[in-house]
């Protein structure tokens, strides 16, 4: 439990940073509203983890593998990854070129996630039962939010009083504001990789520690530049791609997105047949890229699509409401140390017994109650942004808001995450968990990144945008109940491989 709130924290110290932080810092820079929404979209990355969970499980990190074994040299290597990337988003503060800001965004994104792989595929392992599940589930999800509000309160009261700070910040070469707030949270990032390396050895492994970390180090740096290298020509690319086509801030992206939405349902149940005929042997079913994902739907059937639109719907009002929430409350005339003081020890100590509460709940109660206590809550939290525009300028009452929704999104995290788990055949913990888990996110942040552009055209037409926006987002968390009494029986094929040793 105490390796789990330190990799929970390693994993929440730079979420908000990519996310809600992101979005102050833009919106403070004059950027256009539907350009904040479409900074989301940066976060869609940890929906496809599933791309490359499967390396995760088959391969290992060169030289850090040797002393420390596979999941801890994956987690190194994303901790080296994740201070690099907001090591250089502090070197740009100003946002002045968007492309480079969003380069460093993606990075960070991608390296968060692999940590999050790594770490869950190690969780599955060593907590297999609900009831084993429980405790660690809740103990990685106090570190993870622990270290996110906290990253995301720091940022923010220290970049408001960095103007105060500031001749003492440029004394020590150090910019004010922005780039002061990613320098403190990275440094921060930094802590948890020497407590790692000094952990004992990996049982079954037989390197040096000394040499084991140089090799590693020196491996890390060229997987580094390689993919900084590699995601920067992908990214020309998309946005050459996107300039030709006419697409800009103007353009009504919200229809496509909801055609793309809708494909991955389509392309499930086309295929699903076809997965239930795979004999044991067949060669797709043994495919390390594959393999683990048509087991997936080999055990479930159909019934794995109707577990899909829950997963996708379950947690949506939650994301959309993340990245606009911080804007909407700037908007409401709050200062950023305001938000900060909010996102701290009231929203620390909301989201700390929120998660604790969830994960006693999957230990006691039935997964039909504790899914739906979950996200009721949740839904009141998205409801307490409404109730908060309505109030006048009191920073209690923002205190108020602040802890009604970190305590839902905090119990309804801690009830899914299990949830998720129990769902996985451990024969793949790494990449169904990935699987499951990113496609859960996949849905709420296409559709999230359209949402600045939602709320300016609900205002365009004489509505509250922001009002409406997060009435509907708390709607959707309640429709995830839906599916429950359809849930409620479904029970997955048994493998017909050889069982797995114990």
């Amino acid at each position: 439990m105490a390796l789990y709130v330190l990799l929970g924290f390693s994993a929440g110290l730079p979420f908000y940073m990519f996310s809600t932080v992101l979005s102050v810092r833009l919106a403070e820079h004059g950027v256009a509203l539907a350009i904040i929404g479409f900074f989301a979209w940066v976060q869609l990355l940890p929906t496809f983890k599933f791309l490359w969970a499967p390396l995760l499980d088959k391969y290992d990190v060169p030289g850090f593998a040797r002393f420390f074994g596979k999941r801890r040299g994956w987690i190194m290597l994303s901790q080296l990854g994740i201070f690099t990337s907001m090591l250089a988003m502090a070197l740009f503060p100003s946002d002045t070129s968007l492309p480079l800001t969003a380069l460093f965004a993606v990075l960070l994104a991608f390296w968060t996630t692999t940590l999050e792989v790594a770490a869950d595929a190690w969780r599955i392992e060593l907590a297999p039962t609900p009831e084993e599940q429980g405790p660690v589930a809740a103990s990685n999800l106090w570190g993870y939010r622990s270290a996110m509000v906290a990253a995301g309160s720091g940022a923010l009261l220290f970049a408001d009083a960095a103007g105060s700070l500031a001749p003492m910040l440029r004394s020590i070469g150090v910019a004010p504001s922005w780039q002061s707030s990613y320098l403190l949270i990275a440094a921060g990032a930094f802590v948890p990789l020497p407590i790692l390396a000094l952990l004992p050895r990996q049982p079954g492994c037989d390197g040096g520690r000394v040499a084991s970390l140089a090799t590693g180090l020196v491996a890390a740096a060229a997987i580094l530049l390689v993919l900084a290298v590699a995601t920067a020509g992908i990214g020309w690319l998309i946005l050459g791609a996107a300039a030709g086509a006419g697409i800009s801030s103007k353009t009504n992206v919200t229809p496509a997105v909801l055609v793309i939405c809708m494909l991955p349902f389509l392309v499930m149940a086309a295929l699903t047949p076809r997965i239930r005929r795979l004999a044991p042997d067949a060669p797709a079913r043994a495919s390390a890229a594959i393999g683990p994902y048509l087991d997936f739907f080999w055990r479930y059937g159909f019934y794995a699509i109707v577990l899909m639109g829950f997963v996708a719907v379950y947690r949506m009002g939650d994301v959309l409401a993340l990245n606009l929430s911080k804007p909407m409350i700037l908007d409401l005339g709050y200062t950023k140390s305001e938000i900060g003081r909010a996102d701290g020890v009231v929203a620390l100590a909301s989201s700390i017994f929120g998660v604790g509460l969830g994960g006693w709940m999957v230990t006691r109660w039935r997964w039909g109650v504790t899914l739906t206590i979950g996200a009721i809550f949740a839904a009141i939290g998205n409801f307490g942004f409404v109730w908060l525009s309505h109030q006048p300028h009191d920073e209690w009452l923002l205190y108020v808001a602040t802890a009604a929704d970190q305590f839902g999104n905090g119990m309804a995290g801690a009830v899914f995450v299990v949830y998720l788990s129990m769902l996985v055949n451990p024969r793949y913990p790494g990449a169904q968990y990935a699987f499951l888990s990113g496609f859960a996110f996949l849905l709420p942040r296409l559709l999230s990144g359209t949402a600045g552009q939602v709320v300016e055209w609900l205002d365009g037409v004489g509505l509250k945008g922001f009002d409406v926006f997060f009435l509907a987002s708390g709607v959707i968390s309640l429709a995830a109940l839906l599916f429950l009494p359809v849930l409620a029986g479904v029970k997955p094929r048994a493998d017909d491989r050889e069982p797995l040793p114990a």
